[in-house]
Formats: C-alpha cells, sequence, structure tokens
C-alpha cells in the first residue's frame, strides 16, 4: 500500500464505473451504515475482484491510476492500481463469509485482532479524486519518526529523522559520536523513506 512507484512517469487517473449490481440480491448489503473494510487480494487482481464484488451487491471500491511505461523499443501506458494487493469494500459483518469466498480474497485487514473499518472520508477523498483526472500516483506514507532521504534541493541525498514540529517538517540529523542532533525545515514533497540496512533488514 505504501510503495512508491518510481519508475512511472507521467501518471493519470483513469476513472472506472462498475457494473450496476443487483440490488435485489442481498440489497441490505448496500446499507450505507454498513463500514468499508480493506481486503487483501491476490496480486493484479484487484480489478477483478473489485467487478466480482460488485456482482454479488456489495460496493466495492479498487482506485486505480494510468502510468507509462518504459520498454526499449515503446513505451505504453498501463493501468495500475493504486493500491496494490488491496480492494475497499463496504459490508456488514455478517456479510464476512460471502466476502471472502470471493476467489483471490484473502482476508480483511485488522488491527489488534478487529476488523479495521476504513473512513468513510477517506473512501469518498479517493473516489474525488479519481472523478478529478488529475495526475496522481502512489506515495509512501510517512510520520514523524520514520527515516528518510532527500530526493532534491540543495540537501538531496542528505539522510536522517522526520519530526512535525508545530506546522513545519523537520529533518533531524545526527552526529553519533558527539551525540548531538541538528534539525533543518524541509519540504514533505522531496522526501521519501530511507531503508533500514542495519541487522540485515531493507
Amino acid at each position: 500500500m505504501r510503495e512508491l512507484y518510481s519508475n512511472y512517469l507521467g501518471a493519470s487517473f483513469h476513472a472506472f464505473t462498475p457494473p450496476a449490481a443487483d440490488l435485489n440480491v442481498g440489497s441490505s448489503l448496500m446499507t450505507p451504515r454498513a463500514p468499508w473494510y480493506a481486503l487483501t487480494v491476490k496480486h493484479q487482481h484487484e480489478r477483478t475482484i473489485e467487478i466480482a464484488l460488485t456482482g454479488k451487491g456489495f460496493e466495492a471500491f479498487s482506485p486505480m491510476y494510468r502510468a507509462r511505461r518504459q520498454w526499449s523499443d515503446r513505451t505504453k501506458e498501463i493501468e495500475r492500481p493504486l493500491f496494490a494487493g488491496y480492494v475497499f469494500c463496504r459490508f456488514p459483518l455478517e456479510a464476512k463469509g460471502r466476502v471472502l469466498n470471493t476467489p483471490a480474497v484473502s482476508r480483511v485487514v485488522q488491527f489488534g485482532g478487529t476488523l479495521a473499518a476504513v473512513p468513510d472520508a477517506e473512501i469518498e477523498a479517493l473516489r474525488a479524486i479519481v472523478a478529478s483526472q488529475l495526475l496522481v500516483r502512489p506515495w509512501p506514507h510517512l510520520k514523524p519518526g520514520d527515516r528518510v532521504r532527500i530526493e532534491r534541493g540543495p540537501l538531496r541525498g542528505m539522510v536522517g529523522v522526520l519530526l512535525k514540529e508545530k506546522c513545519a517538517l523537520e529533518l533531524i540529523v545526527s552526529v553519533e559520536l558527539l551525540q548531538r542532533s541538528v534539525a533543518v525545515q524541509i519540504d514533505a514533497a522531496g522526501v521519501v523513506p530511507q531503508p533500514c540496512l542495519e541487522n540485515g533488514l531493507r
């Protein structure tokens, strides 16, 4: 979900309107009170699963974008999921079995052993982006405390820890030998995650 497709250039959004579902079959599944959940799904099956769930009478959503892929002899525009390996679906808890019985659906994302609902506002924001036809691409989810690398500007290549101070973002760079640090205010648009190489972790 957080993977940045840095090799895709000139990405643009492609809106998708799923086929109309038969609301007479399990119409109670469409109740607006049912929460949205994120489903983990088989790679490259996001659109197929969205269509299958819609056909079952569920409200499903897999936001996609258009990206240009460069080969040695040609450039091709392809459709890619914004959240690779995930599909959003609205359903009541009693319908969980029907959702999981859908081919290529693995599980419902949980937090602390409980199904984790996705706020309606976040889904509506994604839908608004889809409808806008603006340029969009996946972007890593960064939070204060993450180790990051500056990608552009005078500090390009510098690695540090992300810190939020009031309304600004700062990069914390440390001199371990002296056990001292400095903070520099940065532009969030030029920051990407820095893989951890300690203990063989990447």
